[in-house]
């Protein structure tokens, strides 16, 4: 079984064999409420039943309920070694997989090494590919060929600096950390620093929204509705959804979408540019967001693989192991080798 321990969602695929038979996302805002961790950990693991071998991979230790990375694997390892049993093996990520004895002296191999788990798996089913997953809040670009991870960065400060990291998420992401200024009705307007709406507002006004992929509660705490959302986009341009027609805010959360599209598009172009791969190379997409990640393909004129297309799984369960690819990918690749 893989575990992705994130801020605010954790993440879990059970396989047999190197099958994916179930895989779950629960909501875990550790920021605010540590205790979410375990009751989602307990819930899973009564619901999976005998379970072997569990691999663990997190992010959830860079939140600001921790004074530090360091105590936040900690702390999350201890969760873990308290609620599962059988063999459990935290990844850290080109170090492999790593006991929780060892988790004290590889705290930065283990701190948020998912994207690589991800990666690794892409790596050993694929020629040669751009992998991007693009979840709630960041998006993982990383280059794989000849069955390997082609990253030039592995902490979060060296992969935001070599554009491998970009903190553009497909729902939870502020608009004010989108746009500084916008289009709307034939002008410019700057975008208010306030949180008064998300992507999440966006994709759901723009009309491709899959609510599955909304799980935390509005930014004003409202309804989540078109019409929801237009209140609150509206807010961000100091005004309210009755000052214009609805097609004026469906405009302006295009504006929004094209702005975080134009971001990771640009990472794209820096990854790209150290020219690792072929232009024949495809986009491998995982995420939430692998609708924004399919514009961006045909923005770079590359095809594009579904990273549950590498993965032998049912069908009906396509969708969850894309949201949950590190989770997934961490339980197949131990069957794959040694834990």
């Amino acid at each position: 079984m893989g575990w992705d321990i994130g801020g605010a969602h954790l993440k879990a695929a059970l396989t047999e064999d190197d099958r994916v038979i179930k895989v779950w996302q629960k909501v875990t805002p550790i920021w605010r409420d540590f205790d979410s961790l375990s009751a989602a950990v307990d819930e899973i693991e009564e619901e999976a039943g005998d379970v072997s071998v569990h691999l663990v991979t997190m992010t959830g230790e860079v939140s600001d309920h921790f004074p530090s990375r360091r105590t936040g694997v900690e702390r999350i390892a201890r969760v873990i070694a308290e609620r599962l049993s059988g063999d459990i093996r935290l990844y850290g990520g080109a170090a492999g997989f790593l006991s929780l004895g060892d988790a004290r002296s590889n705290i930065f191999d283990i701190a948020s090494a998912n994207w690589h788990a991800s990666a690794t798996l892409a790596a050993s089913r694929i020629e040669e590919a751009l992998f991007i997953d693009m979840g709630s809040t960041t998006t993982d670009l990383v280059p794989v060929s000849e069955k390997k991870v082609w990253a030039k960065g592995h902490t979060d400060r060296d992969r935001l600096a070599s554009g491998e990291l970009v903190y553009q998420g497909y729902t939870r992401t502020a608009l004010m950390a989108v746009a500084r200024d916008v289009p709307f009705v034939g002008r410019s307007i700057p975008v208010m620093n306030e949180l008064f709406a998300t992507m999440a507002d966006v994709q759901r006004v723009i009309g491709v929204l899959d609510e599955a992929d909304d799980l935390h509660e509005a930014a004003d705490g409202g309804d989540k509705t078109i019409e929801g959302s237009r209140k609150r986009i509206a807010r961000m341009v100091g005004m309210d959804a009755v000052d214009a027609r609805d097609g004026a805010w469906e405009w302006l959360a295009h504006a929004f979408a094209e702005a975080q599209v134009r971001a990771i598009h640009d990472a794209a172009l820096k990854v790209l540019s150290r020219d690792e791969l072929t232009d024949d190379a495809p986009l491998v997409v995982a995420g939430a967001g692998r609708p924004v990640l399919k514009r961006l393909a045909a923005r770079l004129d590359r095809g594009v693989v579904d990273f549950s297309d590498l993965i032998d799984c049912p069908s009906d369960l396509r969708d969850g192991i894309c949201r949950a690819a590190p989770a997934c990918a961490l339980a197949v690749l131990a069957n794959e080798k040694p834990a």
